[in-house]
C-alpha cells in the first residue's frame, strides 16, 4: 500500500526563488547589504546612517548596463558594482572591488573599493559675495560718525 502512494517527504524543502541554495536565507556568495558595505567602506560613521541615506533614494547603482535607484538598505551589493551617490558637497562614483568583512581601519576600507570619479574640489566664488562695504572685522564697535558712513555709502 505505500507503494501506491506519491513520495512527499520532500515536500515544502525547496527553497523559494531568489533564495540561497543553502535555506538559511541569507544572501549569495559575494553579496553584501548597501548600507553594511557604505558603513565598511568609512562613507558614513554608523551604519543607521547609511541606511537612513540609503532608505531616502540618493544612492545609484549600475549593474551590468541597467541603473537602478537603490531605496532599500537591505539591496544586495556586488563585486563590480557602481554606485552614485552625493556626499559632503560632491557626487562620488566608485566601483565595489570586495565586500566588508569588518569596519576596520581607514586603510582597510579602502581596499573595498576604486574610486571611479571624485568630486571636485570646492571653490568659492568671492565675487558672488555681497559687494556692500562691511565693517572691518576685530575694531569693536563703530563710532556714531563710522555708523553715518556706513548708512551713508549702503545707501540707508
Amino acid at each position: 500500500m505505500s507503494q501506491d502512494r506519491p513520495d512527499t517527504s520532500d515536500q515544502g524543502t525547496q527553497s523559494p526563488p531568489g533564495a540561497s541554495p543553502s535555506g538559511s536565507g541569507a544572501p549569495e556568495a559575494g553579496a553584501q547589504r548597501v548600507d553594511k558595505w557604505l558603513w565598511y567602506a568609512r562613507f558614513f560613521k554608523t551604519r543607521s546612517l547609511a541606511g537612513k541615506f540609503v532608505g531616502d533614494g540618493r544612492v545609484r547603482l549600475e549593474r551590468g548596463g541597467q541603473r537602478t535607484r537603490v531605496e532599500k538598505p537591505s539591496h544586495a551589493l556586488r563585486p563590480g558594482d557602481i554606485l552614485t551617490f552625493p556626499l559632503r558637497g560632491g557626487v562620488f562614483v566608485v566601483q565595489v572591488r570586495a565586500p566588508g568583512t569588518r569596519r576596520g581601519p581607514a586603510a582597510e576600507a579602502q581596499t573595498l573599493y576604486d574610486i571611479i570619479a571624485e568630486p571636485a574640489p570646492k571653490t568659492r566664488d568671492t565675487q558672488s559675495v555681497d559687494a556692500s562695504p562691511q565693517p572691518v572685522k576685530g575694531t569693536g564697535r563703530p563710532t556714531k560718525k563710522q555708523r553715518r558712513t556706513y548708512d551713508r555709502l549702503s545707501g540707508l
